[in-house]
Parts: C-alpha cells; sequence; structure tokens
C-alpha cells in the first residue's frame, strides 16, 4: 500500500512530499533543511532511494542535493535543466520502482520553466498521484516569467498544454499534489483549497476552461512583481547549493547592536508587531517571526547585507534561522534574545510608536497634515482603496521612502503585518508613524470613502 506525506512551509506557501510504499520512499522537491524528511522516513521506518526535483526552483533553495548524498538515494532531476552537479537525468516517461508496487513516471510539463516535470505516482501501474511542481497547481498554475522575459508568454502556451496533457491522461481521481501554490509568489494567482484532483481541476482550472489564447491573455494580466530575492535562487539551485548550518550565531550585545546599526548593517527585531510598536531598539526594523519572515525579510533587504536578529528567546531565533536559510540568508552576522532592555546600552531609551484601527484614521476627518499610506500589492489597490491615500508597495518601499510625503503617515496594508514592517522602516528613517493594525475589510464600516482603481 503506498503513502503520500506532506511536509509543509506555511511561511513559503510551499508543500514537499515523501511517499513511497512499505520499505523505500522518493523525496520530491526537499526543502532545504531535508531533517525533516529524514525524520519522516524514520518514523514511518522506510529508505530514501529517490530524490526528485520537478524543476530548479526560484523560490527557496532544494535541500535535494544534500539528501541524496546523505541517505545514497537517486538524484532525479529534469534532463534539460542546467545544472551543474552530478544527477540522474530525467526525460519524459522515464519510470522509477520505488517500492515493490510503488512506480514513479516522470511527464514532462515545462511552462513554469522549460525543463519542468511532474511525476505520476503509480501502484500497480495505475495512477494514484500527480506530483505537478509549478505546473497544474490547485484552480492556477505556476507562473511563467520566472525565466526569463522573451520566454514569458511561450511558457504561457507551454503551461496550458502541459495541464491539458496531464488533465487527458490521468484518471479524475488522481490527487493533484503541487509544490507551489498555498501562498507561494511562484503560483500565478491565489489558490483556494488545500486538496484537489484531476477531475476537480476539469472544473474549476482557469488553464483547462478556457482557450489557450484567452488563457495567456488572463494569466500575463495578472502577474505581479516577483520576490527580488528569486533572483538568486535559480543560480544557487543550479550550481548545487551548500549544506545548511543552524548553529547558533555570534552574540550581539548592545555595544555590538549600536556599532552594526552605525555601519548600516540591518537589525532585525522578531517580536510582534504590537511589542515592537510599544519599544524597540532606535533604527531596527520589525519582520515579525510569524509572520512571513523569509519572503519579505529576504526580498526587501539588499543581497549580502550583514543582518543581526533580535528575537523573544532562542526558540524564536532557533526558528527564524532555519526560515532564512530556505531562501540562502545563511548565517546571521550576530544574533540577540530577550527584550529592548537588554539591547540598548546605558543611557539610551527604547523608541515607540502609535497603532491604531481603521475606525481611528476615520474619526480624524480631512486632515493635511495626513498622509495614509497603502503598503499593498498592485492588486490589492486595484480592488479598492481608500480616497486620496499614497500607494507603495511594502517590497519597494525601503527603495521609495523619499517619496512618502511630509506630515504623519498613517500607514496601513490589508491586516497589520505588512503595515508593521513599513512603520519600522518609516519610523527608522525618523518619520512620525501611526501603524493601522486591522483588516482592510474594516474600512468601509468605519466610514472611509473607498474607490477602486
Amino acid at each position: 500500500m503506498f503513502f503520500v506525506e506532506v511536509i509543509e512551509i506555511e511561511g513559503l506557501g510551499n508543500r514537499h512530499y515523501l511517499a513511497g510504499g512499505a520499505r523505500t520512499a522518493v523525496a520530491v522537491d526537499p526543502p532545504r533543511d531535508i531533517d525533516q524528511l529524514i525524520a519522516a522516513a524514520a518514523k514511518r521506518g522506510v529508505r530514501i532511494t529517490h530524490v526528485v526535483e520537478t524543476h530548479v526552483h526560484n523560490d527557496y533553495v532544494t535541500g535535494g542535493l544534500e539528501l541524496a548524498r546523505l541517505t545514497g538515494a537517486t538524484y532525479l532531476v529534469p534532463a534539460a535543466a542546467n545544472v551543474s552537479f552530478a544527477r540522474t537525468p530525467v526525460h519524459d516517461g522515464d519510470t522509477a520502482d520505488i517500492d515493490a508496487d510503488v512506480r514513479l513516471r516522470a511527464v514532462a510539463t515545462p511552462g513554469h520553466t522549460p525543463h519542468h516535470a511532474a511525476y505520476v505516482l503509480e501502484e500497480n501501474g495505475t495512477p494514484v498521484a500527480a506530483f505537478t511542481g509549478g505546473s497544474l497547481l490547485i484552480g492556477t498554475v505556476g507562473r511563467p516569467d520566472l525565466v526569463e522575459p522573451r520566454l514569458t508568454e511561450q511558457l504561457a502556451r507551454a503551461q496550458h498544454a502541459s495541464a491539458h496533457r496531464l488533465a487527458a491522461e490521468l484518471p479524475d481521481e488522481t490527487a493533484v499534489l503541487p509544490t507551489h501554490g498555498f501562498g507561494s509568489f511562484c503560483s500565478s494567482a491565489q489558490a483556494e483549497g488545500n486538496a484537489t484532483t484531476i477531475g476537480r481541476e476539469k472544473s474549476v482550472n482557469e488553464a483547462l476552461a478556457k482557450d489557450v489564447d484567452a488563457f495567456v491573455a488572463d494569466l500575463l494580466a495578472g502577474l505581479e512583481d516577483v520576490p527580488a530575492y528569486y533572483a538568486h535562487m535559480g543560480p544557487v539551485n543550479a550550481s548545487g547549493p551548500a549544506p545548511l548550518d543552524l548553529t547558533p550565531p555570534a552574540v550581539a550585545d548592545a555595544e555590538q547592536i549600536a556599532a552594526r546599526l552605525a555601519a548600516g548593517e540591518w537589525v532585525v527585531d522578531l517580536r510582534n508587531r504590537v511589542a515592537f510598536a510599544e519599544g524597540h531598539v532606535a533604527g531596527s526594523f520589525n519582520f515579525e517571526a510569524e509572520g512571513k519572515l523569509a519572503t519579505y525579510l529576504a526580498w526587501m533587504i539588499p543581497w549580502g547585507k550583514p543582518v543581526t536578529l533580535l528575537a523573544d528567546n532562542t526558540e524564536q531565533l532557533a526558528q527564524a534561522q532555519r526560515e532564512l536559510v530556505r531562501v540562502g540568508i545563511d548565517r546571521p552576522a550576530a544574533a540577540a534574545t530577550g527584550g529592548p532592555e537588554r539591547w540598548l546600552r546605558p543611557g539610551d531609551d527604547p523608541v515607540s510608536f502609535a497603532r491604531a484601527d481603521f475606525g481611528d484614521l476615520a474619526a480624524l476627518g480631512p486632515d493635511p497634515d495626513v498622509v495614509i499610506l497603502d503598503v499593498r500589492r498592485d492588486s490589492e489597490r486595484a480592488a479598492s482603496h481608500i480616497v486620496g491615500s499614497v500607494h507603495i508597495p511594502i517590497h519597494d518601499l525601503h527603495k521609495r521612502l523619499a517619496e512618502v510625503p511630509p506630515g504623519t503617515v498613517w500607514v496601513h496594508c490589508a491586516g497589520g503585518m505588512r503595515a508593521a514592517i513599513a512603520a519600522s522602516l518609516l519610523d527608522a528613517a525618523g518619520r512620525d508613524i501611526v501603524a493601522v493594525d486591522d483588516s482592510f475589510d474594516n474600512a468601509a464600516a468605519a466610514g472611509l470613502p473607498l474607490v477602486a482603481a
């Protein structure tokens, strides 16, 4: 009897899989912190004999090469992928025996990348699941614009064809198990739901419901900005990532924290946004450990700039370090735990800023000294925004601080997390800030005038 176990990385919006039979298993698109897959295999009492990649990933550093090395597994990578390490090249139709009655079959599914492959898990010759990587997702497909701008339309058309191939060749009851689409920016649209099948996708997936020209036009029109760190993931994965290092970083005292800030390095406070607003080290930035830390910090920090992490405790620090290695931020320059009382030099005081909700903002009424700053994405802004507000997406704000008009800045997003990041950046720049920690759904009810773009 086959099994499939899911390893979910919520912060990056990805899923990774361990699948197999009674004795042996395959790891699919493993994350860099491979200890999770090794532990899952040990718990089941199976040996990992194969590691497969659906494509060279653009949104995270793979653990595939290291997992194959440690386990002695055969490392399967699409043959057309331009990589510089030894692997077993996979062509369309190739098969691999995973266990006595369990087999994996490669299906060429270009679109998300030119070389993309899906892997169909078969038990006694019957397809039971398809590991679709970045091709067929839940209700949508992977975006086709991550490789080369000149190839985007061509890959979008290939994505449509690949989705139709999977739908035509696989039984309706086949489970569709994508790597992306659970919040990942590799998804071309927001995927909904946690599970699906080929049969369900035939009725809900846009790639299967539209003709190719309409599909491509709509897909290309809906693509948003790509996280900046994606530019570094592909080359790292193609060259073969180094083994991860999760040993604790050097401990920074108050003098060292101040010196790093003075040197222009990033000091990142991982505490929740309420605690940060109430008191923090001047010049530090707030990226909540409980938020999408890896995505937004890796997106915004100048690549390669040293980062010092400030955390509530060692557990929070260790988890943050784990999340960051997944996107290639390998070693924090230093770290400290506790709170501002331990991070500030004698005589230095913590700084703070106000928090509010949309009701508080509405109560102000028209005020020429108030700037309403919207840091949501373009698509969110287009759906609805506050009349007269200024729009700078959060991932651009650190480069466009000078564009924020003078006055007290009331900054908002859709729920509060991104507004907190923005507030910390503006606070570090010396601006007078109010962080709106509220759902944008409450803006209209509060009486704020809204308009669609």
